[in-house]
């Protein structure tokens, strides 16, 4: 069993900007060595590292970079922001079973300044794309787009509730010295009154793009009572890829609206000592606000179709019944794959946050929901 056996002791992060001038590589190593400075840890002990399959800066580039040892571990995870929480929990695995000793996970990425990925044409399609783009759905945005059509046709979710969820985040961000948007408030008429992303997504319902890195340090929960930092222990720790999954649109599904958090969180809870009931605050991924209240409802947090009526009455902000995202999130803090809900949910529980919920004890991080996902469950 991996509960409570490891503990998160170091966490790391680059400035995050539109444009920022050092490679992918140097980010990286930046937001490593940040972390085992927090931690209290040499860069020579670390013998495991985890990051996504998307990670064009490699563990043996990193490894030499940074002087680390012999490396007995090393993992990648698929799909993207789907994977962000996966590479703690491999790292937890390896660890618990003595596989490593000292695990690094880490994403980099220039978003900001890079590329899009759907912009190569040149590029065979995989399978689900050749159900999509022909189509029009040619961005993430267009595919979480026709999921919120859906979602509103059948629960009655209205775009105040996306407002909800973007007002929370914002809320957060303009706490945080180091979001994209700190000090940049967001009103019910800017969201309203923006432009069309992919409708009904408008501008405020998408995630930003950003330049940066962020790493965490994993060690046994016997090292982490002698590190520098409060430990922060992985409790549980799980992966989903439901039956018949398609993408973000869920073409093959049964019900496209029954997505990869379902599956995973049934693992999750299963194997954890608390309960949806019990959980202080949630670092919910969100590069797209529809993503959350089918989230809050696959962790489930409420019955189906009642996450974006969850949304209503400050339910996301400090005070309320699930404070959220409480960075800014994807939406407002910077967008790095979702691995800034991984050292959010850490400095929660540490009582670093910058918008802090008090006395947080229990923290849900969960991955990219309408892709293979992954979740872990944090503890004091």
């Amino acid at each position: 069993m991996l509960k409570d056996a490891t503990a998160i002791v170091g966490i790391g992060q680059t400035a995050f900007a539109k444009n920022l001038p050092e490679s992918e590589k140097a980010l990286a190593c930046r937001a490593i060595l940040a972390a085992l400075d927090d931690a209290g840890i040499d860069p020579s002990e670390v013998d495991g590292f985890a990051s996504y399959t998307m990670e064009e800066t490699d563990e043996v580039e990193v490894a030499k970079a940074i002087g680390a040892g012999d490396v007995t571990f090393f993992s990648k995870v698929g799909y993207g922001g789907g994977g962000s929480c996966a590479t703690v929990g491999h790292l937890a695995a390896a660890v618990a079973t003595g596989q490593a000793s000292v695990g690094v996970a880490w994403r980099s990425r220039k978003r900001g300044s890079g590329p899009r990925p759907w912009k190569n044409t040149a590029a065979q399609l995989p399978t689900p794309g050749q159900w999509t783009r022909p189509f029009g759905l040619l961005r993430p945005a267009d595919e979480i787009g026709m999921l919120a059509r859906r979602y509103m046709h059948e629960y009655g979710a209205t775009r105040d509730h996306l407002f909800n969820v973007a007002l929370a985040c914002r809320n957060r961000a303009n706490q945080n010295p180091a979001a994209i948007m700190y000090e940049r408030p967001l009103t019910r008429e800017m969201y309203m009154t923006s432009r069309w992303i992919s409708e009904p997504l408008c501008l405020f319902d998408n995630c930003l793009e950003t330049d940066g890195a962020l790493a965490c340090v994993i060690v046994s929960a016997e090292r982490a009572r002698d590190c520098r930092q409060k430990p922060v222990y992985v409790h549980s720790a799980a992966q989903g890829l439901p039956a018949q999954h398609h993408g973000m649109v869920n073409y093959w599904n049964d019900d496209p609206l029954s997505g990869p958090a379902w599956t995973a969180a049934r693992h999750l809870w299963k194997q954890a000592d608390f309960g949806p009931e019990d959980v202080d605050v949630a670092q919910i991924y969100d590069a797209f606000t529809p993503l959350v209240p089918l989230s809050l409802e696959g962790y489930g947090f409420c019955g189906r179709g009642e996450g974006a009526a969850f949304t209503e009455g400050g339910a996301l902000e400090i005070g309320g019944r699930l404070p959220l995202n409480t960075g800014g999130g994807g939406l407002s803090e910077a967008y790095v794959h979702g691995f800034n809900l991984i050292n959010e949910g850490v400095k929660q529980l540490r009582g670093s946050s910058t918008a802090q919920v008090p006395d947080a004890a229990t923290c849900l991080v969960t991955a990219g929901e309408g892709v293979p996902t992954s979740a872990i469950l944090l503890r004091a």
